[in-house]
């Protein structure tokens, strides 16, 4: 496994070839973990974390996923199957091909929105769940943001350009980042092709963004949140994320007495899984894991 992985590419249902990321043994006895990243974002923003899990004390396998137009997935000629609903079933083809009938899921941002959706159209699938500074409500001022820079970004000449730019965007999201994690980040935003740097996704999905009316209330997305009452849930939010706020947090504890909470210093949306957040992942994982062997 060069990297540590394995490349797994599916046909969707449609034909479009999706890709993630396969780690860890195909075949054990601990829970797999399967990761969904933000919007425009990509598997390569969990490959530490997915590292640690696969060589846990029972290395176990674990998913990282690269939606539609994203990543190393194809394309969509029609922007408007960048949708959650196409992307649920993109994944649950991808796990059905990987034999995957249940795993722990760490959704960061529209991975998390996935997650909740998941949860409803297939129960039985999630043994927990990781929702990286996302939850029931989305506030506007941050989707506002993202709109502002998703397939708008100038063209860097190399890595370390490339973090500079983000840097001037986010600085004050991420106070705390070093060059090395803007660089870092600027990796999983920008690949290389043909001797230059282009987008690591569809520009296209900026359409997806301009059909919102974000003047009018965000559908109310509680009824999903429900759903996970009866596994273990884990929010991680950055403390100065401008998507989930800390009133949403409070409500979803009051509406899940078991969850666990963790607020990120220094981290804006959404935190990036590294450093202590790593294992802090893993312990929840291992103790998930550990609740479904006791009712067992």
């Amino acid at each position: 496994m060069d990297g540590g992985y394995r490349d797994l590419f599916v046909s969707a249902q449609d034909g479009l070839r999706v890709y993630a990321r396969d780690y860890g043994p195909v075949v054990s006895s601990a829970t797999p973990v399967v990761c969904l990243p933000g919007l425009a974002r990509n598997s390569s923003d969990f490959h530490e974390l997915a590292l640690s899990l696969s060589q846990d004390a029972t290395p176990r396998r674990v998913i990282c996923v690269d939606y539609r137009g994203r990543g190393r997935s194809e394309w969509d000629q029609d922007w408007r199957n960048y949708d959650v609903r196409i992307e649920v079933n993109d994944i649950l083809q991808i796990l059905t091909v990987a034999g995957i009938e249940n795993a722990v899921f760490v959704g960061t941002s529209r991975g998390g929105l996935i997650i909740m959706a998941l949860g409803a159209v297939r129960p039985t699938l999630l043994r927990g769940a990781v929702l990286n500074d996302v939850g029931p409500v989305i506030e506007a001022k941050g989707l506002i943001r993202i709109r502002g820079y998703i397939g708008k970004l100038p063209k860097p000449r190399n890595f370390r350009e490339a973090g500079q730019i983000l840097k001037q965007m986010s600085d004050t999201q991420f106070p705390a980042n070093t060059e090395e994690q803007w660089e870092r980040l600027a990796k999983g935003t920008w690949q290389e092709k043909d001797g230059e740097l282009v987008l690591s996704y569809d520009p296209a999905l900026l359409r997806t963004l301009e059909a919102l009316d974000l003047e009018t209330p965000l559908p109310d997305l509680w009824p999903f949140f429900e759903g996970l009452k009866n596994i273990p849930v884990m929010v991680l939010r950055g403390a100065n994320s401008d998507l989930l706020s800390a009133t949403t947090l409070e409500e979803m504890q009051k509406r899940h007495p078991s969850l666990s909470a963790v607020t990120v210093p220094d981290q804006g949306h959404a935190p990036e899984l590294e450093g202590a957040l790593i294992e802090t992942v893993g312990e929840f994982v291992r103790a998930a894991e550990q609740a479904v062997t006791s009712k067992a």
